[in-house]
């Protein structure tokens, strides 16, 4: 996406001849739907700028542009090496406290480019504009002193301004990242927001069993703690932990006090003699139905609601996950279920192959530069592929990681793994008893990467071929 001048682009009255117009200064993928009143302010605010000077009409911004996986969105961004300015527009009918956390909203965003900024919005109705001041104040300001700024930021950044933003900075894991989370330093997305208020208005109707599912990557995690801390602000709760991660929720289990963590196998839970106002539950996907159970008993009991955070694994084989999981939770009645969708942490090409992995059947037919898959004769040739992986910078995953992300994974698959008549991956022997089921490792494993996947497989020719079969078309 490339900057529009703001000038030329509210020269013609027709709405529909601007959004063309838009889409083909920006380079944009496809056109905006550009309403009356946002050219109106758009119009007004660029003629204050031209009343100064003429020169003005040369100006160009990056005009409603948006971080896609977030759905955090910008109406004017001028960008160079010094510093950002920024700029929102509003119609008129907005409080200044609105007006001051969007800024301040901004502000955390565009922080990570590490560069001078500035915040303006620009109320059309009022014809007011005002600044956020570095101690977070709204200042009344005039045009004067914003064209003086705008003046002094020459060598503008002209080329696609996606390349500045690396979205998985503003993404935070309360599990690795517990004192960023604890300061709030983080953001929903939209999607995650509707969800959160839905289940929020659902509790106050009274409706106990919800939950949420979602690929890897779509933000489960921080969506149940964000609940989690909310519904904590009056009465402690309590969050049940169906992985492993003892070790990586100490920090977070010493310092939040309002929230008591329990961490269980499968099958269990510890005994519960207090009193709490919400019960929720993490990796639900790897809980049976005796636990379940108990969960349910223990929401009755204490007349509390139930929040589940679980993956749904539809691309893993029903044998591999039978008793226990999506199809336990889901059985529940009156559960109420929602369904995160974007991917913010793993991109679509590791989250393809990944899923066509665990069931060839369901081939996508595409390519996956960022996947290696590398074939060892035995555990001596298969152990120093592993190591050349590990030397150029890959994360080896040989247990469970469950809340840890690295940029790049490799995993090690021997001769127990092959594909059933069905076409899902399975591994022999792997839900015996005191075992965690192999797929499951492999599943969470591989999710937890951001950038790159490899596959290193030892003495197992015929699923290597398999594999290959699914890599290149």
């Amino acid at each position: 996406m490339k900057p529009v001048n703001i000038y030329a682009l509210t020269r013609p009255a027709s709405c529909e001849l601007q959004s063309r117009m838009e889409k083909q200064m920006s380079g944009r993928g496809r056109a905006l739907r550009i309403k009356a009143w946002e050219t109106e302010g758009l119009r007004l605010f660029s003629k204050r700028l031209t009343d100064i000077s003429p020169d003005a009409c040369s100006l160009e911004f990056y005009y409603s542009f948006t971080m896609s996986k977030l759905g955090k969105e910008f109406d004017l961004l001028r960008v160079n090496d010094d510093f950002i300015v920024n700029i929102e527009l509003k119609s008129g009918n907005v409080t200044d406290e609105a007006v001051r956390n969007q800024l301040l909203q901004n502000r955390y965003y565009l922080s990570t480019l590490g560069r001078g900024m500035y915040f303006y919005t620009f109320i059309s109705g009022r014809d007011r504009l005002v600044r956020l001041s570095n101690s977070g104040r709204l200042v009344d300001c005039t045009f004067e002193e914003l064209y003086s700024l705008l003046e002094k930021q020459d060598n503008c950044l002209d080329s696609d301004i996606e390349s500045l933003f690396q979205e998985d900075k503003y993404l935070i894991s309360p599990v690795t990242d517990p004192g960023r989370f604890l300061r709030q330093e983080y953001f929903l997305t939209s999607q995650q927001r509707d969800i959160r208020k839905q289940i929020l208005k659902n509790i106050g109707e009274g409706h106990m069993l919800q939950g949420f599912t979602g690929l890897p990557g779509t933000g489960k995690t921080i969506l149940l703690y964000d609940l989690a801390m909310q519904l904590s602000r009056r009465n402690p709760v309590c969050l049940f932990h169906f992985a492993s991660r003892k070790a990586e929720l100490k920090e977070l289990d010493a310092r939040l006090k309002r929230i008591d963590f329990y961490f269980c196998d499968g099958k269990s839970l510890p005994e519960i003699s207090k009193e709490y106002a919400a019960i929720f539950v993490d990796e639900g996907h790897d809980m049976g139905k005796e636990a379940y159970s108990k969960i349910l008993a223990l929401s009755k009991a204490l007349k509390a609601p139930v929040i589940i955070s679980y993956d749904n694994l539809d691309c893993v084989s029903e044998a591999e996950r039978e008793g226990f999981g999506a199809p336990v939770i889901e059985a529940a009645e009156d559960f109420r279920s929602f369904h995160l969708t974007n991917r913010i942490r793993l991109n679509k090409e590791l989250s393809t192959f990944l899923r066509t992995l665990l069931s060839s059947s369901k081939i996508h037919r595409r390519d996956y530069p960022n996947v290696s898959v590398e074939y060892g004769n035995d555990a001596a040739e298969a152990g120093r592929l592993l190591e050349n992986y590990r030397n150029r910078g890959y994360e080896y995953i040989s247990g469970s990681v469950t809340g840890r992300e690295f940029d790049k994974v490799v995993m090690l698959l021997d001769d127990s793994f092959y594909y059933d008549e069905e076409g899902f991956l399975r591994s022999r022997g792997s839900a015996t008893d005191g075992e965690r089921n192999r797929i499951m490792e492999l599943f969470h494993g591989l999710s937890r990467a951001k950038e790159k996947i490899a596959l290193v497989i030892r003495g197992n020719l015929k699923l290597t071929e398999q594999i290959y079969m699914i890599l290149q078309k």
